[in-house]
């Protein structure tokens, strides 16, 4: 499952690296302003799929290529953001457990 975004993001890098002429995915890589905007208009398109609970998959997964395609063009590296998260998680978790003694204290 987790393999077709970590190849999403192989291929985004790749095409920074080695841009093939007429891709879409070079054109996203090199205009921020083109990704930007093509990261709203999907998350809207989403928003609006499940508002209407239809074509929410095929919108989902628009969202997830934009937002790779835009994190790479800006150069925020998923690794980084995965570590940003897993501090969150431990923190998060940290937190539960203090209140969960806390709670246990005054009960």
């Amino acid at each position: 499952m987790l393999n077709t975004l970590e190849s999403l993001f192989n291929l985004a890098r790749e095409r920074k690296s080695a841009p093939v002429e007429g891709s879409y995915t070079n054109k996203l890589l090199s205009d921020k302003s083109l990704s930007k905007a093509k990261v709203l208009e999907e998350i809207n398109e989403l928003i609006e799929a499940v508002e209407e609970d239809s074509n929410k998959i095929h919108e989902a997964a628009d969202v997830f290529y934009h937002l790779i395609m835009y994190l790479e063009a800006n150069n925020i590296k998923i690794e980084d953001v995965m570590s940003e998260l897993d501090k969150r998680k431990k923190w998060a978790i940290n937190f539960i457990n203090l209140q969960d003694q806390d709670y246990k204290e005054v009960n």
